[in-house]
């Protein structure tokens, strides 16, 4: 959902990014904004070895749940989605401080919400007001609830955390402020150079709403994914409060893969697991556990995607559980660089969240496979960094007619006869 390039610098405008030859990163949000909060430290890890996938660290700093590990992931498919984003969550900004995680038990999302859904089909396309969302994690209202996307943040404003952005209908937006004032400490300690949050994406666990981000710099993979947590999504809640849980995957130098980009899925057990990565060895996975939702162990991550092709430009997984399989979503090419760029959304899908995935040719999304489910269409050039809620897609695209603006996104998802994904304006 963030993108990164092991290669020269990138350059960042307000409104369009240009990069230098084989680099990207995310650019920095283009808008005006009020956070409030301080920012809560916490240790940084080690991590991995040289020439070889590296085993991310587990241990955060600032963490106020106890951990307690689950078991491995079963071979069980799941029998409906149970990823889907929490129906609010916080529109301003707040400070960090300590919070108790709940106990562990899975949320599944509504098996069929289409039919309460407060607008229709072809108006989510026709999106209004501040669209400037790049890494769109959405939050897709339900019965009269607001809609929510957290997006890459801008080092300009508050600090440069997480932004948040908010719709009463899931057409017309407006800016809601940023998760802190500033970046934590730890991070920008553990990250030198980092200025802003990169790639959020948030989930719900048994009351708790996890919210995962990446926090890295250009062309390189000294990076980290990191994890708040907050009890309420309601800012006018007395117990609204994002709490800092410290580092959850960490990569350096001499790793092989790099630790930006999370998505959470859960196994039909309710095992939770983190799909993360950009470009270097591509897609990993490792399994977390709830309700730290912190990893489970130090294992070696396992990989479940890889172009096969240099620089191995895949990125921005996000695992979808339906109907008895696990849809990988990634984004294929180059981000960021506004209308120039050739970012596209690839999907693969596997019974096991593990894998193997393989496309609808059936070619493994280890070999090189992946099926190009949203290309460049008109002036809505290079979509990518997506996100699933429910049935709604969100990514963003650059806007051809505006200079390669960043612009929010959003599609219906349809599911096929044979079980493929297909998005609103794509159905056949």
């Amino acid at each position: 959902m963030t993108t990164v390039r092991p290669a020269s610098l990138l350059t960042v405008t307000a409104a369009v990014f240009a990069v230098a030859a084989g680099i990207t990163a995310p650019p920095a949000a283009a808008t005006e904004t009020a956070g409030s909060a301080s920012s809560a430290t916490a240790e940084s890890g080690a991590g991995s070895s040289a020439g070889s996938t590296a085993a991310a660290e587990t241990s955060a700093a600032t963490q106020a749940t106890s951990a307690t590990a689950n078991s491995a992931a079963s071979e069980t498919p799941p029998a409906s989605e149970t990823t889907a984003a929490p129906d609010t969550v916080a529109a301003t900004a707040t400070s960090a401080s300590g919070e108790t995680a709940a106990a562990a038990t899975t949320e599944a999302a509504p098996a069929d919400v289409a039919t309460a859904d407060p607008i229709e089909t072809e108006d989510i396309a026709r999106l209004k007001g501040d669209l400037n969302a790049h890494d769109p994690a959405l939050v897709k209202g339900a019965n009269g609830k607001p809609w929510y996307v957290f997006s890459t943040g801008d080092a300009s404003i508050g600090g440069g955390a997480i932004q948040i952005r908010s719709s009463k209908n899931g057409r017309d937006w407006s800016f809601a402020g940023t998760v802190w004032d500033k970046i934590p400490g730890w991070l920008t300690e553990t990250v030198p150079g980092a200025t802003y949050l990169w790639a959020p994406e948030i989930y719900k666990h048994d009351g708790v709403y996890y919210l995962y981000y990446s926090a890295s710099t250009w062309g390189k993979n000294n990076s980290v994914i990191a994890l708040a947590t907050n009890t309420t999504l309601d800012p006018t809640d007395p117990d609204y409060n994002w709490v800092d849980r410290g580092k959850v995957v960490r990569s350096m130098p001499t790793s092989d893969f790099n630790a930006i980009d999370a998505g959470i899925v859960e196994d039909g057990d309710g095992t939770p697991w983190l799909a993360f990565g950009s470009y270097w060895s591509g897609i990993h996975m490792v399994q977390l556990e709830w309700p730290s939702g912190l990893r489970a162990d130090t294992k070696k991550p396992l990989r479940i995607a890889d172009r096969k092709v240099a620089p191995n430009a895949v990125e921005a997984s996000y695992i979808v559980p339906q109907d008895g399989w696990y849809y990988l979503f990634t984004s294929w090419g180059q981000c960021c660089e506004g209308a120039k760029s050739d970012y596209k959304i690839a999907v693969g899908r596997s019974r096991d969240v593990t894998g193997p995935y393989v496309d609808r040719d059936g070619r493994a999304l280890l070999d090189g496979g992946g099926t190009i489910l949203q290309d460049t269409s008109g002036d809505r050039v290079g979509p990518g960094g997506q996100s699933v809620s429910k049935d709604v897609m969100a990514y963003h695209y650059y806007d051809a007619s505006a200079d390669g603006a960043t612009k929010l996104a959003l599609k219906r998802i349809y599911w096929g006869d044979d079980g493929w994904p297909e998005l609103d304006g794509d159905k056949k």
